[in-house]
């Protein structure tokens, strides 16, 4: 196939996104492929019908533009096969405080609420103090690789983290903090078909999984399986494979939460998790038994064979 891989972009998460990318591009030719990159910056946009001679475009755009339904509503547009979720789908995934609210049902989610800078201007952290109190967390609304992350354990961290961040960001999402196992669940398809690959268990050299832990050899140390017990680990694929189905997710994905008390929590999807040399789902898939290449050469054949919208008529 003839295949453009997207890397780069504008989002704060723009350098994992061009390792991730170049990762790709290389494993795709070891198939066979023929590889084009395409640093998908806002000046490529009057090129965009060049997209249409492509068999498939493998996004790999992290963050803002990338993975929030942007490029996704315009690909569905070009009718050009793309790896990941659809439209929808992504953006209620990359809006944390939406996609918390869609599966309420189907997970537990720790106590959350929008604050906004306004709100935040005016009145302060009263709200966050009523409603969830401290220890706590704090998140942009929408952002990725952690970025824009704090565990506050008192008032004055929590002023000042948020102080910080709403130079940044309009809205933060404050949720309460729970302690506990940090795992992440991947999800790909096969065949059509959403399998869960082995439970990958985090345990970060620092307070938690943040960017650097994320992102730098030697910060976090991973355990796959899990050491989460054979009916938690049942309880947690169920529970991960929902969500997946319930959003809509195509082709691959990573659900992440925390294990307590015997209770899994909800902490986030991905719809375009990272594939660099330290990424967690490449790590699950080598356990499950694929390598890198197997796995990338997987997940941009099921784009080709059921991209998100499958009604769409191919001339080819």
């Amino acid at each position: 196939m003839k295949i453009a891989v997207l890397l780069g972009g504008i989002s704060r998460e723009r350098e994992i996104s061009i390792r991730s990318g170049k990762r790709i591009a290389q494993a795709l030719k070891k198939f066979g492929h023929e590889v084009d990159e395409i640093d998908f910056t806002l000046a490529y946009m009057e090129n965009l019908k060049q997209l249409k001679n492509y068999d498939a475009i493998f996004n790999i755009l992290h963050g803002t533009f990338g993975e929030d339904g942007h490029l996704q509503a315009i690909l569905d547009a070009l009718e050009v096969p793309y790896t990941g979720s659809g439209m929808e789908t992504s953006m209620i995934a990359f809006d944390k405080y939406i996609c918390n609210l869609y599966v309420q049902d189907v997970a537990h989610v720790p106590k959350f609420l929008l604050l906004t800078r306004q709100e935040f201007t005016q009145h302060g952290i009263e709200k966050v103090k009523q409603q969830i109190g401290l220890p706590c967390v704090i998140k942009p609304r929408k952002e990725g690789s952690s970025i824009g992350t704090h565990i506050c354990f008192s008032e004055a961290e929590l002023l000042s983290n948020l102080n910080c961040e709403f130079q940044n960001y309009e809205e933060m999402i404050v949720q309460e903090y729970v302690k506990g196992t940090e795992i992440t669940v991947s999800i790909i398809d096969i065949d059509g078909v959403p399998s869960v690959l082995p439970i990958l268990e985090l345990r970060p050299k620092k307070l938690f999984y943040d960017y650097e832990a994320k992102y730098t050899d030697g910060m976090t140390e991973f355990v796959i399986p899990a050491q989460i017990g054979e009916e938690m680990t049942k309880t947690v694929e169920n529970i991960a494979l929902r969500i997946y189905n319930k959003l809509g997710c195509k082709h691959f994905a990573r659900v992440d939460g925390i294990i307590s008390n015997g209770t899994f929590y909800f902490l986030e999807v991905n719809t375009l998790p990272g594939m660099t040399e330290l990424s967690d789902l490449p790590m699950s898939a080598k356990a499950y038994g694929l390598s890198f290449e197997e796995l990338v050469n997987t997940i941009i054949n099921e784009a080709y064979k059921n991209p998100p919208f499958e009604h769409w008529i191919r001339k080819k």
